[in-house]
């Protein structure tokens, strides 16, 4: 099943030459994401019943025709395989022309938030999502990804409130506002970047006081996310 919603791109979406972020862009894909799990029993009104919630662990954004200020976008998602722990889901934008303005994929887990652990994909789960096998990067898997040898640059950032989502971690996005604030200033002002990539690997809570450090290996922006003790909790890369 190919979920569809249509989004406007409003003024604190954009930035540079009044063109899309790539926060808002992501914002955009999880909140269809979100309403598709509404629609059939596994959204977020439904965790206090079911006691289920999905926890994303990756996404991949590939941004094709950057839109500008006041265009009206269509958003499409759909789920696609992945095994008893692990599913995917992928997401085309376009415009109101009907062009094609970015792809992106995006692997999830589910959660028993009485339990705090990963509970299986059920096949109930499998049907009522109405799996699809298109998939908008044809063959391509979300390795992971290799941290630097070595950075150039790091910010510390200690969570506030603000920061934290209705799981009680810091907000998925928010990772990409620290991996900005941690790019070099020639580097910063040469953004949007139009391939972006995040992998999460520890959640980050209330009052955690974290490292940005930033690395330019092989003509990608990454950005390396740990505790105080080198701890990953998520890495981002940017080109």
């Amino acid at each position: 099943m190919i979920f569809k919603e249509k989004f406007k791109t409003r003024l604190t979406d954009i930035g540079k030459d009044n063109k899309i972020k790539n926060k808002a862009l992501l914002q955009m894909l999880e909140d269809i994401g979100g309403y598709h799990s509404d629609a059939v029993g596994y959204g977020a009104n439904d965790t206090p019943k079911n006691k289920l919630t999905w926890i994303l662990l990756d996404w991949k954004l590939k941004v094709i025709n950057r839109p500008k200020y006041g265009q009206t976008l269509e958003v499409h998602t759909w789920a696609r395989g992945g095994n008893r722990f692990f599913t995917y889901r992928d997401y085309e934008i376009y415009d109101e022309y009907g062009n094609i303005c970015a792809i992106a994929t995006s692997k999830w887990t589910l959660i028993n938030i009485e339990k705090g652990k990963m509970e299986r994909i059920t096949d109930e789960i499998i049907k009522v999502y109405n799996v699809e096998e298109k998939e908008v990067f044809p063959g391509e898997k979300l390795d992971k990804l290799e941290i630097p040898k070595e950075y150039t640059n790091e910010i510390e950032y200690t969570v506030i409130r603000k920061d934290i989502d209705i799981n009680r971690h810091m907000h998925n996005l928010y990772y990409l506002d620290l991996a900005y604030e941690a790019l070099p200033e020639d580097v910063y002002n040469n953004r949007p970047y139009d391939n972006v990539r995040i992998m999460y690997k520890r959640e980050i809570k209330l009052g955690d006081t974290v490292i940005c450090k930033y690395s330019n290996e092989n003509n990608k922006h990454v950005v390396v996310i740990t505790d105080k003790n080198e701890a990953i909790h998520a890495i981002i890369e940017m080109e």
